[in-house]
């Protein structure tokens, strides 16, 4: 009979090496998604809006990796500059919705009493709304854009870090140090920003990092709704609107590879951001070794 001690730590090394390697895959996607980003257009050369009428919806090859659209513009570049502007609107508007949300939390949990109470039901109230719907409401109000819908996402996408932030700043109030330098004579203020609010940075850097790629598909939907980006500007969303017409012809490439383009990211994004978890999280990664 297997010793069971001997049993678990084999697991345990196999279950931290597999762990180790999606770590290593994700974070190799990502790197190659930041360098296309930043390097393919400038180093391409190439006029992402040249229409080619004589090279319209050509499948992919060697010449065209992800083929063509509608008008004969090359998809590899297209998909490439959309993903650049969804992945800008995705780092701005999680960046705004942390730095809100973390400011909201902290100051709820700090304050306490009926303070806590009224921002908490407020955040109750405004998550009760679709966030899908309040950001159409926002986007509508000004013209197509990318700073509109940066706006939409941002004020539409800080309530789930308030609550994080919130509960860390309520754990943190129980800890020793805390009730020391309140026993020191240290001012609320003095303990939010010396004690309470590094001690939920962490978090509220996670919950940013998992924001990014719900900010890409908000991004996407309001795009591929008309309210989004002008339908001109290459991004995720507004590629495949367009290429809605080329589906339902048969022609798959105008849609698929936008549609990956999406996906990749989010699954890359969620590994990395799962690893980050684990290791603010000793118990659970303990537990996940057994």
């Amino acid at each position: 009979m297997a010793d069971p001690a001997i049993t678990w730590t084999s697991r345990g090394a196999a279950r931290r090496s597999t762990r180790t390697l999606r770590v290593r895959v994700c974070a190799a996607v990502v790197a190659v998604i930041v360098l296309a980003v930043l390097l393919v257009p400038p180093l391409a050369q190439l006029d992402q809006q040249a229409v080619d009428l004589t090279a319209k919806l050509l499948p992919p090859s060697w010449e065209h990796p992800f083929g063509t659209d509608d008008v004969g513009r090359d998809l590899l570049l297209r998909c490439v500059y959309g993903l650049r502007v969804s992945l800008l609107v995705g780092l701005v508007a999680a960046l705004v919705a942390t730095v809100i949300g973390t400011a909201v939390g902290a100051a709820a949990g700090a304050l306490g009493g009926w303070t806590d109470r009224l921002v908490m039901r407020a955040v109750d109230t405004l998550s009760s709304i679709p966030h899908l719907l309040l950001g159409i409401f926002i986007v509508a109000m000004f013209r197509p854009g990318v700073w509109p819908v940066v706006v939409s996402v941002a004020l539409t996408h800080w309530l789930s870090t308030a609550r994080i932030v919130r509960a860390e700043v309520l754990s943190l109030r129980g800890r020793p140090y805390v009730d020391a330098a309140v026993s020191g004579g240290a001012s609320r203020l003095r303990i939010a920003v010396r004690h309470l609010v590094p001690g939920v940075l962490p978090q509220a850097g996670l919950a940013a990092v998992l924001m990014v790629p719900h900010a890409m598909w908000h991004e996407s939907a309001l795009s591929f709704l008309g309210l989004g980006l002008p339908s001109h500007q290459a991004s995720l969303g507004n590629l495949v609107q367009t290429a809605r017409g080329s589906l339902l012809a048969g022609d798959w490439w105008p849609t698929l590879f936008p549609g990956l383009l999406l996906i990749v990211p989010t699954l890359a994004i969620a590994g990395l951001a799962g690893a980050w978890r684990d290791r603010l999280n000793p118990r659970r990664r303990s537990e996940l070794t057994l």
